[in-house]
Order: structure tokens, then C-alpha cells, then sequence
């Protein structure tokens, strides 16, 4: 269930973004209908902003419920699995309170760029629930030591991942701002802003920081995803996930480029915000499995010693 609630919330928050750049928002421009009706019209615009209604109201948010009770059910004392359940059953009212006052009042910049951020927790709160209920609790002296003795390359590894996760939020919060901004074509060239630097309007500078820091959070992330690849003593799903990772950040930095060089198309701009969501989910998953148990399964384990369900092998993910 965690599994498939994790792949539709992300396909969701990629069809957010498809909503966003294609200027749909206002596709239907009423809510929770559209043009008070159930079926839209048929028109791209409002396809395209109904079918991510659709998505959340059909299968995000049944499935997200659904996590919930299960987990009450049946694992209510593993506070691992009680606490970013209830954290993603909160988020999920508030992403679809915000999806409704964005509409009402016609895309203001400020509101669609927290209905972002609240989307993308939403997601990493999921991803947690997928790690708990596959690897066991979260370990948190493996952060501790991580501080503690941070001269070793494997012990820093965790802490490196935590940051790096954070790191790649604050770089979807700028990215978000700078359309919220309408900074977004303030730079029609890259890697120079109009061919000079610094860049002399504010709306250019606000583009170039997002790159600026792109840049500087890209070194944290690829020097961290390096760490994972090169080090065999990781386990093998931490060594995939970071061969994966690197690949999608370097791939978002080319389309980030060539949607620049061509003019910011809809499809380039797409593509950017869904491997930016990729990016994402695996730094957010690699960070948590650094910290998971080394038992798989052990969440199941404890609803059944503890009387919560009947007793199981252990799931191994």
C-alpha cells in the first residue's frame, strides 16, 4: 500500500507541474467542479488541470487514507509508521484546501508556490512510511554517530544524505519562487544571464540565485550520491538508488539548459519540474534509508509481537 501511495502521489505532483507550466490552472476555474459540472469540457486546458483533480480526489487521496487506517489498525504502536501517516493525512488537507483557494483566487504566485512545497512534503512524508514499513524504524544514532565521528567517509554518509535532501527542498522552493516571480524568462540565456554578470534588473538576479545555488547544492548532492556509488560496504539498493539519483540530477541540469536555449517550451518545462521531483523523492528515500533498521520487515514484526496483527515472516523489500 506505502509502495503504491508513494508512485501515484508522485505521478500527482508531476501533473501539478504539467498543470503549471501549461498555464491550466485556470482550466476550470471553479472548485471542487468544473464549470459546474463533473465532466469537463473538452478542452485541453481543462482536461489537463481535471485530470490532476481527478488523480488526487480518485486514487492520491483514497490511497493516502487508506495508509492511515491501515496503520492504526494494525501497526498503531509503531510510532514510526503513526506519526508521518497522521504528518501525511494533515498535508493532504491542507495541499487540497490550497488547490482550491489557488483556483478561487485565480493563481496568486505566493499560493501556488506553497501548494507546491506542501506537495512535496506530502510526498517525502510517504516516502518515510515506504522505508518504515519495508526496513523497520529509523535509527537515529547512526546520525548521531555521523556527527560524532564525521572524519570517516561511511560515518558521515548519513549526515551527508540529510542535508542533501534538505538542500534539494530549498533548491524546489527557489525554482517555485522564481516562477511565482515571474522571473522565469528574466535570463533568455545560460549559463550567463543576457551575456553579462552580474545581472542588472532584480527579476535576473532572482533567476540567477536560483542557479547560483543550483549550482552550489549540486556539488553537496553529486559529492554525496558519489559517496553511495563508491562505497562498497553500502548496501546494494543505497549504491542503485545513488547511481539513479546522479543520473537524474545531471539530466535536469540539461534540460534546465535547453529549456533556457529554446525558449521555455511546455514539454522542456514539464520535464524539468518532474526530474526535479525525482531528484527529490530518491535523495529524500536515500537519506531515510541510511537511517532505517537492518531488519526488513521489522514493523510487521512488532504489530505481531506486540498483538496488533497475526505473527509473519519477514517482508523483505
Amino acid at each position: 500500500i506505502s509502495l503504491l501511495t508513494v508512485f501515484f502521489t508522485f505521478v500527482l505532483v508531476i501533473l501539478g507541474g504539467v498543470v503549471r507550466v501549461t498555464d491550466s490552472g485556470l482550466g476550470c476555474p471553479d472548485w471542487p467542479l468544473c464549470y459546474g459540472s463533473v465532466i469537463p469540457p473538452l478542452e485541453t486546458k481543462a482536461i489537463i488541470e481535471y485530470s490532476h483533480r481527478l488523480v488526487a480526489s480518485a486514487l492520491v487521496g483514497p490511497l493516502i487514507l487508506l495508509t492511515f487506517v491501515v496503520i492504526l489498525v494494525a501497526h498503531r504502536r509503531e510510532r514510526w509508521l503513526v506519526a508521518p501517516a497522521s504528518a501525511a493525512v494533515l498535508l493532504l488537507i491542507v495541499q487540497a484546501l490550497l488547490g482550491g483557494v489557488t483556483v478561487l483566487t485565480e493563481l496568486p504566485g505566493g499560493i501556488v508556490a506553497l501548494h507546491m512545497a506542501v506537495g512535496q512534503a506530502l510526498l517525502a512524508s510517504l516516502v518515510l512510511i515506504m522505508v518504515v514499513a519495508y526496513r523497520g524504524k529509523l535509527n537515529l544514532k547512526a546520525l548521531s554517530q555521523s556527527i560524532s565521528q564525521g572524519e570517516a567517509k561511511s560515518k558521515r554518509f548519513p549526515l551527508l544524505t540529510l542535508l542533501s535532501a534538505l538542500a534539494v527542498y530549498l533548491l524546489l522552493l527557489s525554482g517555485s519562487y522564481v516562477t511565482a516571480a515571474g522571473a522565469l524568462a528574466a535570463c533568455p540565456d545560460w549559463p550567463l544571464c543576457r551575456g553579462i554578470s552580474p545581472p542588472s534588473s532584480e527579476l535576473a538576479m532572482i533567476h540567477m540565485l536560483h542557479r547560483i545555488a543550483a549550482a552550489l547544492i549540486g556539488l553537496l548532492v553529486l559529492y554525496t550520491l558519489h559517496l553511495g556509488i563508491r562505497d562498497r560496504s553500502q548496501a546494494r539498493e543505497i549504491r542503485l538508488i545513488s547511481m539513479i539519483g546522479s543520473a537524474a540530477f545531471l539530466a535536469q541540469i540539461l534540460i534546465g539548459a535547453l529549456s533556457i536555449w529554446q525558449g521555455f517550451p511546455p514539454e522542456l518545462r514539464a520535464l524539468h519540474l518532474a526530474l526535479a521531483t525525482a531528484v527529490w523523492l530518491l535523495v529524500s528515500w536515500l537519506a531515510l534509508l541510511t537511517l532505517s533498521g537492518n531488519e526488513t520487515g521489522s514493523a510487521i514484526s512488532a504489530g505481531a509481537a506486540s498483538g496488533d496483527g497475526p505473527a509473519r515472516g519477514p517482508a523483505h523489500g
